[in-house]
């Protein structure tokens, strides 16, 4: 990790009409940190992802992003080419709803392939490779890699998602509650995945999630959001432990015992 923010957003505001979607959001992002925010339905956590995320437009206020090359960029001011390509490569995007960042109709191999060709790759045979490689690291395995997440259950998409956004080795990704559809078993396990590829390759992450326990075994930082503004921040275990706001032990004591 280096002294340099690979994401500083600062005052990113989004208003629907005269709602107020998030605003004034400030934090820094560091290279291979995990992120979570948190906060109850309507607090504006989804926006804020969303935004990030070039799902939306932002009202106001900046993300400067730093490149592989080194150089800074603007995210919210950049043409839709430069996101794209952004996108693309050095980010990724995991969905609440795996069949929202799927291609329901392709196979299994071809949602992870795809990836590899919108970069460049022309060569069938290390496509292919790498589709069987990811498919393992995953979990669901290279004998699925010629049927269709159609088939799959909820835990196999969502791992599957997780493989397409990963063969291009993003620097950043977005994560929009990756384990909030699957039973507490699936949870699980899935939670295990993403931790153990999130330190294999270094990757940066947001998560949103309104489950205290997966921001707890995943982030090193977190972010409470109430009425589409960070109420607390600080480092995970510190927050969780031993809340400042109110509201922040309100949430914490309303997580049941275990």
């Amino acid at each position: 990790m280096i002294d340099a923010p690979l994401l500083s957003v600062r005052g990113l505001t989004k208003h629907y009409g005269a709602t107020m979607g998030c605003a004034d959001i400030a934090f820094d992002l560091y290279e291979g940190e995990v992120l979570a925010v948190v906060g109850e339905s309507g607090s504006g956590k989804s926006t804020l992802l969303r935004c990030l995320a070039s799902d939306m437009r932002p009202s106001a206020g900046s993300a400067i992003y730093r490149t592989e090359d080194g150089r800074t960029h603007d995210v919210f001011v950049m043409d839709d080419a430069e996101r794209d390509a952004l996108i693309g490569g050095e980010w990724g995007f995991v969905r609440q709803d795996p069949a929202e960042g799927l291609r329901m109709n392709v196979s299994a191999g071809g949602n992870i392939g795809e990836q590899l060709i919108v970069s460049g790759v022309r060569h069938f045979g290390r496509i292919r490779t790498a589709a069987v490689e990811w498919l393992d690291r995953v979990e669901i395995g290279a004998r699925y890699i010629d049927q269709t997440p159609k088939v799959f259950s909820g835990g196999m998409r969502q791992r599957l998602q997780i493989a397409r956004n990963l063969v291009m080795r993003p620097r950043l990704v977005f994560m929009d509650e990756p384990t909030s559809a699957l039973d507490v078993s699936v949870q699980a396990r899935l939670l295990d995945l993403i931790r153990r590829l999130v330190q294999e390759l270094g990757l940066a992450v947001v998560i949103v999630t309104h489950d205290l326990s997966v921001a707890r075994l995943l982030s090193h930082r977190i972010l409470v959001m109430r009425h589409g503004r960070i109420l607390e921040s600080g480092l995970t275990d510190q927050v969780l432990d031993d809340p400042a706001e109110p509201y922040t032990q309100l949430l914490v004591s309303s997580v049941p015992a275990v």
